[in-house]
């Protein structure tokens, strides 16, 4: 039997395991991602029907997944045994005036209090919900909304260090007009760390449209996507909490391959506690190496969002396009 044909025979054997329809496949690219990934592995769809899906998070305590349904300013919670329902609505605009564009919640992040944190697009700030996980309401409690007295574009997504900082992402894709639009108060688009004290400092204003962003297991490699189609890639720097960012590069330049395939920008990215970085960009999710050397891909049909992890790592999801998907790790 050659080893083509073996292979094949191993994923429609997997794929036969899988306990929901499946989408995509496995990319291996160097042996280490067999750390983390069975090149056979199934990538299960677990709901669909959306148009633009974002921001999941896993809740160990409610053995949920939470994700964000920008469109219809809401996030939704799915369980195994449920399916998916409105977890809480309005989510990212509270206002009464109807307004068009991403208006709903984007990146959902679990802080080390137990609250959730929401990145508001159409409220434009960084927001807790004032309720239980359990019992989940519609009242926010502002944690930030401004820089220099200038309301921030529309934060994106947010990761928390050990000692409770708070890094995010400003782009303006929650303004209607976009990076024209006549309410943009900040004349560039911010990386951004919210110390413990509320105080806002700015990381960086280089990058054209920071996105997804990351913090390596040890704390000192900051992470971050550029969803621009004219440079389109990851940043990497060396992070500490007193002295910001330095030593900024280009990760990967991934450019040519978003041209080529028409879209797929990078996006949504998560360390796992091994240093591997999985990050969502053009044709699905890249993964790579602790030395931030890609190894494989998680190929999809359609434009991967965002990502999470649980809390064994044993489970990736991934929010694609009108897609939730799950993929199960070694």
């Amino acid at each position: 039997m050659n080893k083509l044909f073996a292979a094949f025979i191993l994923l429609v054997s997997v794929c036969a395991h899988a306990q929901h329809p499946t989408i995509g496949y496995i990319e291996r690219l160097h042996p280490s991602l067999d750390k983390v990934l069975n090149p056979a592995g199934a990538i299960e769809i677990l709901d669909s029907g959306y148009t633009w899906v974002e921001g999941p998070l896993w809740l160990p305590s409610q053995r949920a997944l939470l994700f964000s349904d920008i469109p219809s300013n809401r996030v939704l919670q799915w369980t195994e045994a449920g399916g998916s329902k409105t977890y809480v609505q309005p989510s990212g605009y509270t206002g009464s005036v109807p307004r068009s564009g991403e208006v709903g919640s984007n990146g959902l992040l679990l802080l080390a209090n137990g609250q959730l944190l929401l990145c508001q697009h159409g409220d434009r700030r960084l927001a807790v919900m004032d309720a239980p996980l359990s019992a989940p309401t519609a009242r926010f409690h502002t944690l930030a909304a401004a820089y220099q007295g200038k309301r921030f574009n529309s934060p994106n997504d947010a990761v928390q260090t050990r000692s409770g900082i708070i890094l995010f992402t400003d782009p303006p894709y929650g303004l209607e007009g976009n990076d024209k639009d006549t309410a943009k108060e900040l004349p560039f688009q911010g990386v951004y760390q919210l110390e413990q004290n509320g105080k806002v400092r700015l990381l960086t204003d280089t990058i054209s449209r920071p996105n997804g962003i990351g913090l390596s297991p040890d704390g000192k490699t900051l992470v971050v996507a550029n969803s621009d189609a004219g440079k389109a890639g990851w940043y990497g720097y060396q992070y500490d909490e007193k002295n910001g960012l330095q030593k900024g590069r280009m990760l990967l330049d991934v450019t040519p391959e978003v041209r080529a395939m028409g879209g797929g920008l990078p996006d949504g990215l998560k360390f796992n506690r091994l240093g591997y970085l999985f990050a969502t960009g053009p044709g699905g999710v890249w993964v790579f190496d602790p030395k931030l050397q890609l190894v494989g891909r998680i190929r999809l049909p359609v434009l991967a969002a965002n990502l999470a992890l649980d809390e064994t790592e044993k489970t990736l999801y991934i929010t694609a396009t009108q897609y939730v998907l799950r993929l199960v790790l070694r």
